[in-house]
């Protein structure tokens, strides 16, 4: 097979591919990130790269410009190497794993459960115990493991315990060099306890685990003191799949492709491996005092996070392999913790409802309550629930990734140099805006896309249809995609371009918040209820408390409600899953809810479509479910 190299710039990379071979496939290959939220399938347009020298054949696409294609511009996932070559990648192209993200540390401990978390009963997910084992003797002959367990038993209530052949083999000598004095690592799983660790001497004050949500987007995580709670650190980073799509549909199609499951499993495990060892460092941990790792995400990101065939949760009647996953080995996922350290998964309800959903109901105990509530997880996908202490009904809208800066010109995610906040002068001339880190914009962020479309709005800068007003505010130009709005200027900006807003952004945004809004509406509609009815809605997501409530109403992204119904909760599924790792009772508490909630397809709703239809307008076509917006 002919064979060829690659090198990227300006990372200076080179892979050797084979003939035929995309572009956008050797960049991941060789470790580049190249924008493409399509995954591949040359509709989105992110990924233009610049071909300074070789040979490629590409095929014919009208999302490149006659300008571009004489300046030696292609699509990397349309592009096949047939020769050796010098690929530039554009800032534009890039995906900037490396930029600093918003740990949503505040957001997340902003959350104000109805429950305190006091109120669930202590037990981590590994529980270290200190013994101090008798030396048999003629009179006491039972043997080692027998002495074990008895030595356990008296300190907890274990009637069922366990361990591996791996640490019976090395029981005896451990126990005789270590003068009887040991440490044991138990977890509860399958109705018995099991010993997972046996360490000389007392380790019990150093135990330690990490929390994560893995978003499709962006993967949080915190680790936890597991000997007293205390939560010692909380980082995020961008989930390297985008690179293979920037939904889940992208990557359950691209998880078919010939080794495709494999590289989406290392994408999401590079990611958490990297968290956990920042946090360690940071905390002068060793690693092999992380005992464990519990995962709260949607049922793609678990499903690909401990290589499982996602194939079937896109295929009718779309049913996930499992709902409910057995306590494992980290290792076996590999995640890089203690060889012995386990991995717990929250579990989900169906094949677009995951565990972090789960984990958002858990946290803002809308299972508790006898009031009416609503918890909106914005995110790539838009999930919903609605219940209360006696039912709980769940949906997803596939609201796609531009709230989360994907799919969008100039977006980006909540964190340094991104524009979270926008107010826009009389005529749309003046424009200012809050930068995150207060230094210079590098983007604009789901929360400052929100603030944007309703100052716009507004302004008279767009009209309700979401297209930008012809206009001589300098603000307002012809673009490549139609009618643009400036936000920043170049000279103003840490960008290479202008940040702007176009007509095709808006389109984007606007579908996204009519998948929001009509999933909502149609699930209080599905259960004979009005938005009246309900006491509180609880906002998820990573926008935080920059979330302008009066300007996602003003859009039409959440329902016209008096705004003391509304309550940010920030990132759910972390606070969710941190409450589980702390707490056997918390743990016990998901199953439940999970096992409880019924699951709704939108789909098989037969007014959806219309309701969709109807919110593709700022706010909407029927003005009387806006009344403060109307008058």
């Amino acid at each position: 097979m002919e064979k060829f190299k690659v090198t990227f710039y300006p990372d200076n990379k080179t892979i050797e591919v084979a003939k035929d071979t995309t572009i956008l496939s050797a960049a991941i290959s060789a470790g580049v990130y190249i924008n493409s939220t399509c995954g591949g399938d040359g509709v989105c347009g992110r990924c233009k790269v610049i071909v300074k020298r070789g040979r490629v054949t590409t095929q014919p696409t009208g999302l490149l410009s006659a300008q571009e294609k004489e300046n030696g511009v292609y699509l990397a996932c349309l592009s096949m190497v047939h020769g050796d070559l010098e690929v530039e990648i554009p800032k534009g192209a890039r995906l900037d794993f490396e930029s600093e993200i918003k740990p949503e540390v505040e957001e997340v401990e902003s959350v104000k459960p109805v429950l305190k978390e006091e109120d669930f009963g202590y037990l981590p997910l590994t529980q270290k115990l200190y013994l101090e084992l008798p030396a048999p003797d003629l009179g006491d002959k039972v043997s080692d493991l027998e002495r074990l367990y008895r030595q356990v038993q008296r300190a907890l209530d274990a009637p069922v315990l366990r361990t591996n052949i791996a640490n019976i083999r090395s029981l005896g000598e451990l126990l005789r060099s270590a003068d009887w004095k040991v440490t044991a690592t138990l977890v509860k799983r399958s109705g018995s306890t099991e010993i997972i660790m046996i360490e000389p001497g007392d380790t019990s004050a150093r135990n330690f685990g990490f929390a994560f949500d893995i978003g499709t987007t962006t993967i949080s995580g915190q680790l936890v003191d597991l000997a007293n709670g205390t939560i010692l650190g909380t980082k995020a980073a961008y989930n390297k799949q985008a690179s293979f799509g920037s939904d889940v549909i992208s990557r359950i199609v691209y998880a078919r492709q010939e080794q495709g499951l494999e590289k989406l499993h290392a994408a999401v495990t590079e990611g958490i491996n990297g968290i956990i060892q920042e946090l360690v460092e940071e905390h002068k941990i060793d690693l092999n005092e992380v005992s464990c790792v519990l995962c709260a995400g949607n049922t793609t990101m678990m499903h690909l996070l401990l290589r499982i065939d996602p194939t079937y949760l896109r295929k009718e009647p779309y049913i996930p392999t499992a709902n409910f996953l057995p306590v494992s080995r980290a290792i076996e996922a590999g995640i890089k913790i203690n060889p012995h350290g386990i991995l717990s998964c929250a579990p989900g309800v169906a094949s677009y409802v995951g565990g972090d959903v789960t984990s958002g109901v858990l946290a803002c105990s809308l299972n508790r309550v006898k009031d009416l509530s609503i918890l909106i997880d914005i995110g790539t996908n838009g999930e919903i629930v609605l219940g209360n202490d006696e039912f709980m009904v769940t949906c997803a809208a596939s609201a796609g990734p531009a709230f989360e800066g994907s799919g969008v010109s100039c977006g980006m995610r909540s964190g340094k140099g991104a524009i979270q906040k926008v107010r826009i002068g009389p005529k749309g001339i003046d424009v200012k805006y809050e930068v995150i880190g207060a230094v210079k914009p590098r983007g604009i962020c789901g929360s400052g896309y929100i603030d944007l479309i309703a100052e716009m709005l507004r302004a008279g800068v767009m009209d309700k249809a979401g297209k930008i007003k012809e206009s001589e505010n300098r603000r307002v130009r012809k673009g490549e995609l139609g009618n643009e709005f400036v936000v920043a200027f170049k000279e103003e900006s840490d960008s290479a371009t202008d940040i702007v807003i176009t007509d095709v952004d808006i389109d984007n945004l606007k579908r996204a918040k009519a998948a929001i809004y009509s999933a909502v509406a149609i699930l209080v509609r599905h259960m004979d209820l009005d938005f009246n009815k309900i006491k509180t809605i609880f906002i998820s997501g990573g926008f935080g408390t920059s979330l302008d409530i009066d300007s996602a109403i003003r859009i039409g992204l959440l329902p016209d409600l008096e705004r003391k119904h509304f309550m940010f909760i920030g990132n759910s599924s972390l606070t969710g899953a941190r409450q589980m790792i702390l707490s056997h009772q918390a743990r016990e508490r998901a199953k439940d809810i999970a096992s409880k909630m019924t699951y709704f397809e939108l789909s098989a709703e037969p007014d959806y479509m219309d309701e969709y239809m109807a919110a593709l307008f700022f706010p909407h076509t029927d003005l009387h479910k806006f009344p403060s917006i109307k008058n």
